[in-house]
């Protein structure tokens, strides 16, 4: 019913028209101002803390252990949103104040840390033990041995996991509307309640994070190849 209505009244589809060209610059700038800045922080800064914590996982040290187990099992057993709405809305409440974007930043990382330090800590762990041993073997620190042999392997096998994670990344980021970031779902919100065409800027919003991820997902698949050609 909806669609026959548009396609019978030529002048409401003019309209459907002007209004999706007229809102794709508006998208467009929330996408490159913040919806891929908001990923790219978010993803760095948590791969930092996804290393930090797959290293205290896999430590002997038994306090190391315990926080990185509590981060990761607290991050992963609570929505994404929730912990957003704790950082932008609840935090206030105690006197600590962070503004949309950092709140977003900070979020997003812890998120990315908890889940990507477990793809770390798998990899790392599947790298047999005797290349250990014969890091050790030769005179190699712990850091020298992880920097020379252990990480450059345990990278390998970590790309396509951590490739997914950054995908994935790209669209939570639209939560981060709820804490009014004005990246691309938010700029989608805002003109569609000056004009009521809710459908039409959703879906367009949809079309344009489905293009970034389509491309994202072509660019994973040429790294793979080519990191498979660097090992062989």
């Amino acid at each position: 019913m909806y669609l026959n209505s548009i396609f019978a009244d030529p002048a409401r589809i003019d309209r459907l028209v002007a209004i999706a060209k007229s809102s794709l610059l508006p998208l467009l700038e929330g996408a490159i101002y913040y919806t891929i800045p908001l990923t790219l922080i978010s993803f760095v800064v948590g791969l930092v803390l996804a290393i930090l914590t797959a290293l205290a996982r896999i430590s002997s040290v038994k306090v190391l252990q315990g926080i990185a187990r509590f981060y990761v099992s607290a991050i992963r057993g609570t929505p994404l949103l929730v912990q957003l709405f704790i950082l932008f809305y609840g935090l206030p409440t105690v006197g600590i104040v962070i503004d949309p974007f950092p709140a977003a930043v900070i979020g997003f990382s812890l998120n990315v840390g908890a889940y990507a330090s477990e793809v770390i800590r798998a990899a790392i762990l599947s790298i047999p033990k005797g290349q250990w041993e014969a890091g050790y073997s030769i005179g190699m620190t712990y850091p020298q041995l992880l920097k020379r042999i252990i990480l450059p392997q345990a990278a390998r096998v970590s790309v396509p996991p951590l490739s997914n994670t950054f995908i994935s990344l790209v669209k939570d980021t639209s939560l981060a509307a709820m804490i009014l970031v004005t990246e691309m779902f938010r700029r989608a919100q805002e003109i569609a309640a000056t004009n009521y065409e809710f459908l039409l800027l959703y879906t367009e919003a949809a079309l344009l994070y489905w293009i970034i991820c389509f491309g994202l997902s072509l660019g994973q698949g040429k790294l793979e190849a080519k990191l498979d050609r660097y090992v062989k």
